[in-house]
């Protein structure tokens, strides 16, 4: 298991930038109809880890099916970087692409493949 580390990210143009501490070893990839579109690489924390430094408003959300994932994407560069939801267990979670993570190399990680298309 990977030490957590604090780790700076973003989208493409700027305005959305945020900070969070996770653990690297426990990442998902997952095959719903939005995850494998988006080919995200998924790190789940608490509200905690998780800090928007800016971009508050400068987001557009989507949310489908059960409406429990608030799907943000930034309004001018489209990029999805961050979400907000409620996980399995009823608690807050955010969901954090790790492809926008600025100081990771996503070739090097091993993430489990989650079946959310089944689901």
């Amino acid at each position: 298991m990977s030490e957590a580390k604090t780790h700076t990210g973003g989208c493409h143009c700027g305005k959305v930038r945020y900070e969070v501490t996770t653990d690297l070893g426990m990442l998902i990839t997952c095959n719903c109809s939005i995850c494998s579109k988006r080919a995200h690489i998924l790190t789940f924390v608490t509200p905690d880890q998780f800090k928007l430094v800016s971009g508050e408003g400068a987001t557009t959300d989507y949310t489908f099916n059960k409406h429990v994932i608030h799907h943000l994407f930034c309004s001018t560069c489209g990029v999805g970087s961050f979400g907000r939801g409620t996980g399995p267990d009823g608690k807050e979670m955010v969901a954090v692409n790790v492809r926008c993570l600025e100081d990771v190399d996503v070739k090097s990680l091993k993430p489990h493949e989650y079946d959310g298309k089944h689901l």
